[in-house]
């Protein structure tokens, strides 16, 4: 296995890093919200991940642009179609951050009122970044997001895009197996569509520590019956899922073989119980 697969993250150690990339990749979904048509279950204010970090992908306007987070290089990048604009992350709050894509958009013609709102720009600054910890969290982004295009390719019904939510900073992928959920407005897919949840995120107020969790929506009386490999198990406080520590997976043998056999495992579970067919 490459080294820089699943590295081990240290919850203590990376707390600073990840609320700063956090606080960041906040401000560049917010631009998503307002310059992006609205797709169903908001995958248009998503990030997606990208070879060094995180990326807004193209934002088609008067100009095009793309916002890039690069973990590895340390750098806020802003694409334009004639010119590229990197500015340090050196720790500095989102109000800053924001003050220089705000001037560098303006000043490439980009609307001012596309600008997001002052809640996303916190005045916080995080002296305690680390570039060392940054890499290693790309390394964890990219290895689950890898693992995750594997197991999303033998998927025939209808998935999400592998995406980083800016609100919870967690990556993400959806299974839609197209079924409505009763009782619901069909035309309102955020309660309507039965799904699943496969996502990654570095700790939160629920679970302090980085972890890997299944869910889904509605929970079907028999899914947390499902027999789990030896590792993961089915969390009931805070929120209803599998959850498995990444502390727990990186120190398994081959760590990618065993989210196969657990998203599998899942997803076999969730046809059967959340969505069957006659």
């Amino acid at each position: 296995m490459n080294e820089r697969q699943f590295p081990p993250l240290e919850p203590d150690a990376i707390a600073a890093t990840r609320d700063a990339l956090h606080a960041w990749a906040r401000v560049l979904g917010g631009w998503l919200a307002t310059t992006r048509p609205k797709r169903k279950h908001w995958w248009h204010v998503s990030l997606r991940p990208s070879l060094t970090g995180l990326t807004t992908g193209i934002v088609r306007g008067e100009p095009d642009f793309e916002l890039e987070l690069d973990f590895l290089a340390g750098q806020l990048r802003i694409h334009l179609p004639d010119a590229s604009v990197s500015e340090a992350l050196t720790g500095q709050s989102a109000a800053d951050l924001a003050t220089v894509l705000d001037e560098t958009l303006r000043a490439a013609g980009v609307d001012p009122a596309s600008a997001p709102g002052e809640t996303l720009r916190g005045n916080d600054a995080f002296p305690g970044y680390s570039a060392e910890q940054a890499r290693a969290l790309h390394g964890a982004f990219a290895s689950v997001s890898a693992s995750l295009e594997t197991f999303r390719a033998g998927i025939r019904e209808e998935t999400s895009p592998i995406q980083v939510w800016p609100h919870h900073f967690d990556l993400s992928m959806i299974w839609l197996p197209g079924d409505k959920v009763p009782g619901q407005d069909p035309a309102d897919e955020e309660y309507s569509d039965k799904q699943m949840n496969f996502g990654f995120v570095f700790g939160d107020g629920g679970i302090a520590e980085p972890y890997l969790y299944v869910t889904a929506y509605p929970v079907p009386d028999a899914l947390p019956t499902t027999k789990l490999p030896t590792g993961t198990n089915w969390q009931s406080e805070g929120f209803n899922g599998a959850v498995l520590r990444y502390r727990d997976l990186v120190a398994r043998g081959d760590p990618a073989a065993y989210l196969q056999t657990l998203w599998s495992t899942l997803l076999t579970a969730g046809r059967t119980h959340l969505a069957p067919r006659a």
